[in-house]
Order: structure tokens, then sequence, then C-alpha cells
């Protein structure tokens, strides 16, 4: 068995100037991407939502005002620069690219598929992957849901807390406790 990553949605709509810009996005892209110049995995996953242009996918998009809980304002939509990943990270490292939230809500990488329709729970069992480091854009958010479904999936999870960003501190630090709490360990670097 063996060890990989997951990196989840560091994408230009979720860091400074996007759509959901979380401070500290663009860092986090860089940080990651010297992360794998110096740290050897056996397979590199990366996340992405991947909303689609019409409609509010499943209500993910606010009609309205957002609540910033289950609302959002439209950010993500399939082809366009806000989907793409941050300039910084270096995407030739990705060995596995999973789009998530095609019309649907989604936060967990777990519902996402590959564009062969893989999900990430079927790839990481045929590596043979039984230890996942998960870094990304939001720790309090999609890092979470897909660390969390991670665990459940009974993968030895730990989140890389240096090598994501958050919406805020105090929804951090929710999150992390609540990542604990779900037997996911957490780390400031490795």
């Amino acid at each position: 068995m063996s060890a990989g990553i997951l990196i989840v949605d560091v994408q230009n709509d979720f860091t400074e100037g996007g759509a959901l810009g979380t401070a500290g996005g663009a860092a986090v892209a860089a940080a990651i991407s010297e992360h794998l110049r110096t740290h050897d995995y056996a397979i590199v996953a990366a996340s992405r939502d991947w909303h689609d242009p019409q409609g509010d996918n499943g209500g993910h998009f606010a009609a309205g005002e957002p609540d910033y809980v289950d609302t959002w304002p439209v950010h993500c939509v399939a082809g366009t620069p806000g989907a793409d990943y941050h300039p910084a990270l270096d995407v030739l490292a990705i060995d596995v690219h999973i789009k998530k939230g095609q019309g649907e809500p989604a936060y967990s990488a777990f519902e996402g598929t590959t564009d062969d329709g893989e999900t990430l729970a079927e790839v990481l069992e045929e590596q043979e992957i039984d230890r996942l480091d998960v870094v990304g854009i939001a720790t309090d958010h999609c890092v979470k849901a897909s660390a969390l479904d991670a665990a459940l999936a009974g993968i030895r999870v730990r989140v890389i807390d240096g090598l994501t960003s958050a919406v805020s501190p105090e929804t951090r630090a929710a999150a992390l406790d609540e990542l604990r709490d779900g037997g996911v360990e957490i780390v400031r670097t490795v």
C-alpha cells in the first residue's frame, strides 16, 4: 500500500480576486507546487469545481443574495478562467483530474469523476492508496468534506494545514476540530 495526495480546488475563483477568493490562496498554490517537488507520492490527484454554465446547478448558485452556506455566487463555471487551476499550481505534477459539481452542489472530491467517469474512490483503490494527504482550498468547505469522505472510506488521512487556505479564521478552526473528531490527522507542515 502507498501514499497519495489530493489537491482540492486550487482554482482561480478560490484565490485572491476570484468570485470566492480566500486570503492566501495564491500562496497556497505556490506552496503546494513546492511541496510536490520535494515529496514523493504514488499518485497526485486534484479536484476542481466544474459547474454547468446554464442553470443554478441544483440550487448551488444563488438566485438572489447568497447565504454562503448552501448558496453561493456564480463560480468555477466549466471552461471559464475562474475554473482553471491557479497558474502557480504545477499541473504537470497531477496524475488524476477530478471534476465535481457538474449540475449539482458538490463539496467533496469523492463526489466527482474523471473525464473517463471514474470516481476518486475507484482511482485510489486501483492504486492501492491507504494514506492520503489533503491540501487546497477551502479548509472549511471542500478540503474538510473531501478529507472526511476519505476517512469514511477507510483511508488514513492527514490534512496539511499549512497548505490550505480558508474562508475565515473562525470557520477554519471549527473545520479543523470537526476533522480531528472525524479521525483526520492535522499537521501544519511535513
